[in-house]
């Protein structure tokens, strides 16, 4: 498979100096009526014209003459060229692309919507140009098939696959770096260098959004729940273990019982509670 090929142009500066000589070269063959030499000026001062190109930074010409490839310029100046090559202008400026927002299947077969961001530049004139027939609408297409394929290959969050160690809605620097390697390895064959990709947008797909919704509130209710009736547990432990050995009334089992009761209702309970006040024993 061919590769860039670098060249050399030859200084246009040095090619001015040219055509001024041969300026001079078609006047005097004018005025000493040499219409030979006036006809061979004038020719060569087309060709040296035709020569011409200038490159921008962050630019650069690929090269044919008569089809074939004969190298890439990417240096930035006034350069003069063998004016039979072809020239196709090529920007090798960083650019930013962002997919659309795709429908697509995790790992457990949740349907999710997704979209990446990616920032690369060419980096290989010659497959740039000749390996792939547009290499944007390559970047495009291939950027969409890597995305599918990373979304396919983890869950998008743990409650599906608790074992998981890698998933979507959280290993962002991990699903970043996997997303980045596919792209990187699917654009090479269009000289394409992929300097940063990150995924820009990631929900659940609007059909089962409310569903999940609803599973991640009752989850975090029964974890809060649990923290509440843990600690609910070691206040009342507390409590009876301080009333205890302040010898402030003596439980038996059943006044225990009780005790734990009104404690774990007071500090467990979701409404405010109102005291009742016993004025007679406690077992009243």
């Amino acid at each position: 498979m061919k590769t860039e090929k670098h060249i050399n142009p030859i200084n246009g500066y040095l090619a001015i100096i040219a055509l001024l000589l041969s300026i001079a070269f078609l006047f005097f063959g004018i005025i000493e009526n040499h219409p030979f030499d006036a006809i061979l000026a004038a020719v060569l001062i087309c060709l040296i014209l035709k020569g011409f190109i200038i490159i921008s930074p962050n630019s650069a010409k690929v090269l044919l003459l008569f089809g074939e490839y004969k190298g890439t310029i990417k240096q930035n100046g006034l350069f003069w060229i063998n004016p039979f090559f072809s020239r196709t202008s090529l920007s090798m400026k960083a650019r930013n692309f962002e997919s659309d927002k795709v429908k697509v299947n995790d790992k457990m077969g949740n349907p999710i919507l997704i979209s990446v961001i990616l920032v690369w530049r060419v980096e290989d004139t010659f497959k740039a140009i000749f390996e792939v027939d547009n290499y944007t609408g390559f970047i495009k297409i291939q950027t969409d098939s890597a995305v599918r394929k990373l979304a396919g290959s983890f869950p998008y969050d743990h409650f599906e696959d608790e074992k998981a160690t890698i998933t979507l809605s959280t290993n962002f620097d991990d699903i970043n770096a996997a997303l980045e390697n596919e792209v990187s390895e699917r654009l090479e064959i269009a000289g394409i260098k992929v300097i940063e990709s990150r995924i820009a947008y990631l929900a659940y797909a609007p059909e089962i959004a409310h569903s999940m919704l609803r599973r991640q509130q009752a989850s975090a209710v029964v974890a809060a729940r649990h923290k509440i009736v843990e600690g609910a547990v070691g206040m009342v432990e507390s409590a009876l273990a301080l009333l205890s050995s302040k010898n402030i009334i003596t439980f038996d089992d059943d006044k225990k019982a009780t005790m734990v009761s009104n404690l774990m209702v007071v500090l467990s309970g979701d409404s405010e509670t109102k005291p009742v006040i016993n004025t007679g024993t406690l077992n009243q």
